[in-house]
């Protein structure tokens, strides 16, 4: 659907000197998905979504969408591609001296689509927002979430194939937050369209999407399954960016409380590892943890712990202190995790 190959993006400033907002940037958006880009503020996330329909034309690079490339796109061609992408704004960018439906209908009357088609699609749209109580308002009457679904159905007027959301859900609150991204999820599912969306948070990005790239610095630094990088994330800042939403890491002083434990094991014969164990599913409501200690007699001690929902997926993570009477029987309680699809992984003691 969408294919970005080794695109970089270079700005000039006034005192001469050059910055480079996006660098070497690849990557594939399947058709259908929603597809997070997050970062922090200045990582270049913003820059590189406006090169998908080329409101910045790359320094380098190739950008292609259903397989055309937008770089060897004359200007009207342009415009054509681009009323098929459509982009939803952290700041609404409505027009205040039109209502509702005149702001929706935009969009098609500068296509001079017939008003009576106007009237059925905008109608149509309203109703998919759930603002067909507020059609005749003017944006000064509504609130910023309802402002954020005018944009939203003013972007889907021209039935795009794309839709580019930037930060659309930074300015609301988190109760209207989820609504928004409840209402963007539907959209995916219900037109099949494929969804690119900028944030700089992650409890965004685990509520709708479906991958994720994580970038710093104009680079991207990770990509995976949004399961995946929730799971196993490997560079600092993803580990920093999750750490509101996925605990990780523990205090030193748990960590110097548990060495002292181990050490008070090995003393007296036993065998304890500290684990962190990751379950996804049905796997949450598995009770492994009773069955592995009248199994094997091993005792537990819960560290830390949290269920999570990644678009709809339970995902629970539990830090425990093991203690077995053996190393043998250590063994086969983690040969029983591995058998009922339950990750594990020996946590060092930092």
């Amino acid at each position: 659907m969408i294919d970005i190959d080794h695109l970089s993006q270079a700005f000039s400033t006034p005192d001469g000197k050059t910055v480079h907002a996006v660098k070497d940037v690849t990557l594939h958006i399947n058709k259908g998905e929603i597809f997070g880009i997050i970062g922090r503020s200045g990582a270049g996330k913003s820059t590189l979504v406006r090169t998908i329909n080329f409101l910045n034309k790359p320094t380098q690079g190739c950008v292609r969408v259903n397989g055309e490339s937008l770089n060897d796109m004359n200007a009207d061609q342009l415009r054509t591609i681009r009323s098929k992408i459509g982009m939803i704004f952290q700041h609404f960018n409505l027009l205040s001296s039109r209502t509702v439906f005149d702001n929706i209908a935009l969009p098609l009357e500068l296509h001079n689509v017939p008003k009576e088609e106007i009237d059925r699609k905008v109608n149509h749209l309203i109703d998919l927002v759930g603002l067909s109580e507020h059609k005749n308002k003017y944006p000064r009457q509504l609130s910023g979430g309802q402002k954020q679904r005018v944009g939203i159905a003013r972007a889907l007027a021209n039935d795009p194939i794309v839709l580019l959301s930037d930060e659309a859900t930074s300015a609301l609150d988190p109760e209207t937050t989820r609504s928004t991204l409840d209402l963007l999820l539907k959209i995916n599912q219900t037109l099949g369209v494929t969804i690119v969306l900028i944030t700089h948070e992650m409890e965004v990005v685990k509520q709708i999407c479906d991958r994720v790239v994580v970038m710093d610095k104009g680079e991207i630094v990770e990509s995976g399954t949004v399961l995946e990088v929730f799971r196993h994330p490997k560079h600092p800042t993803t580990r920093a960016m999750l750490a509101d939403v996925v605990v990780h890491d523990m205090p030193q002083r748990i960590y110097n409380s548990v060495r002292e434990r181990i050490e008070t094991a090995v003393n007296n014969g036993r065998f304890a590892k500290l684990l962190r164990l990751t379950f996804v599913g049905s796997e949450v409501t598995l009770p492994v943890l009773s069955i592995i200690t009248r199994r094997f007699e091993i005792d537990f001690n819960i560290l830390q712990g949290q269920v999570e929902e990644l678009k709809g997926t339970s995902f629970g993570m539990l830090t425990i202190l093991a203690e077995s009477p053996n190393y043998e029987n250590y063994r086969a309680a983690l040969q029983f995790l591995n058998d009922n699809q339950v990750e594990y992984e020996e946590v060092a003691l930092v």
